[in-house]
């Protein structure tokens, strides 16, 4: 059963980078309310995509360098990565079919 994987600064480029899968990575924090309100979202979504699409954490305060240089000024930021380039950008909390729509152009 797939489940959010954690992502660093240090694993950013392995796993996302160079992965040959699409990845959503969703940019929070502990202190972030919208960003306790989607990670049940994510979860959901991780067993539904299995094997179609990763979804990773990355917690901006561990991890400022990444979270800067794709320009994240607010959380939740969920960033879509399509053969390690950005290709969406989803910004604050999303209802699971809202998220499921934004992702269904990029998993067909």
């Amino acid at each position: 059963m797939a489940a959010p994987v954690k992502v660093t600064d240090g694993t950013f480029e392995e796993m996302v980078v160079d992965s040959d899968q699409l990845v959503l990575v969703d940019f929070w924090a502990e202190w972030c309310g919208p960003c306790k309100m989607i990670a049940p979202v994510l979860e959901e979504l991780a067993q539904e995509l299995d094997g179609k699409l990763v979804i990773g954490k990355l917690d901006i305060d561990e991890n400022q360098d990444t979270a800067m240089a794709f320009g994240v000024m607010s959380i939740p930021t969920l960033l879509l990565f399509k053969g390690g380039e950005p290709v969406d950008r989803i910004v604050g909390y999303q209802p699971k079919a809202q998220l499921m729509a934004r992702l269904q152009s990029h998993l067909a």
